[in-house]
């Protein structure tokens, strides 16, 4: 029996694409694949949620009527962190972990309402949430197969894939900022202290934190955390990620006023997360320039662009 064919939204595909032979393979198993989960669990899948960009993501119902969240990820060696840091966290500051199916690369969750995101909300109040939702995430325990290897921190990490995908780009934007990306990489892989280290999310951005259906226990920001990449670092590090973002902010402005505001958007984050100022710049930065790069390496050029172009107004 042939399955249905499968809308897949464009971003998923473009990184199915880029990753070769791997992708491929997935896009094209993936219609048998959704129609084992469908039995499997005796869910019914309805069409894709928008926002995903590495996983097919869509809401489903149960055979007793219930609304939960099907996830199937792409290939990817961080899946089982993923899954790894959902069964830890129950709930605490995270989607609650249904069931999985570690073969098949999937998840079922809680449904939740819309990503933060999508909800017209000021920069500062989402900024202000996120730290809030932070620091109920960051509670979730050091599970000993969570190592914190000086030798692979993140910012180390970081730092190479900065310098060879700029190289193997064509130098997308200027050296001045993968000079200074490079220095913050530096300074952060210097700083690396495993005691300091939390299991930080990895991507906490807007797009990431949904809203909770109803109010529960873990989930007093109102909002909750999906797909953790889960590793050890130091706090800041997810500070700079929510840092990372906010271009449309950003571009039309010169470069005093973009520093300005991304500076006083550092200070906020800081603040109400108890952490050191100077930290969230250097992470925010070495993000800004880090995910430019990644992005327009699997060909999203209008995605990957304002990364790059508002890390040159902040130096």
């Amino acid at each position: 029996m042939t399955e249905p064919a499968v809308e897949v939204p464009s971003l998923v595909r473009q990184k199915a694409h880029s990753l070769g032979a791997p992708g491929r393979r997935w896009l094209d198993e993936l219609p048998g694949l959704l129609g084992g989960l469908e039995r499997r669990w005796s869910i019914g899948i309805g069409p894709p949620l928008p926002g995903a960009s590495t996983s097919y993501v869509a809401r489903v119902r149960t055979r007793d009527g219930r609304n939960e969240v099907l996830k199937v990820s792409l290939p990817s060696p961080d899946f089982t962190s993923q899954v790894r840091v959902l069964r830890l966290a129950e709930g605490q500051g995270y989607a609650r972990l249904l069931a999985q199916d570690l073969g098949r690369r999937a998840l079922l969750l809680e449904a939740l309402g819309p990503s933060m995101d999508r909800l017209g909300l000021a920069p500062r109040q989402q900024m202000e949430t996120l730290c809030a939702m932070l620091t109920s995430a960051w509670r979730v325990p050091r599970a000993a197969v969570l190592t914190a290897d000086p030798a692979q921190n993140k910012a180390r990490a970081l730092g190479e894939m900065v310098e060879r995908r700029w190289e193997s780009l064509g130098r997308p934007c200027s050296e001045r900022v993968v000079t200074t990306a490079l220095t913050f990489a530096e300074r952060r892989a210097a700083a690396f202290d495993p005691d300091r280290c939390v299991v930080v999310h990895g991507d906490p951005h807007p797009g990431n934190a949904l809203r909770a259906a109803a109010p529960r226990a873990g989930a007093e920001a109102g909002f909750v955390f999906v797909d953790p990449d889960g590793f050890l670092a130091e706090p800041a590090y997810d500070l700079g990620v929510v840092l990372r973002d906010w271009c449309a902010e950003l571009r039309g402005r010169d470069g005093a006023a973009a520093r300005g505001l991304i500076r006083s958007y550092c200070g906020l984050l800081a603040d109400r997360a108890g952490v050191d100022e100077r930290a969230v710049w250097e992470w925010g930065f070495l993000e800004r320039v880090s995910t430019g790069l990644y992005v327009l390496d699997f060909g999203a050029q209008e995605l990957g662009r304002p990364f790059l172009e508002t890390a040159e107004l902040l130096i």
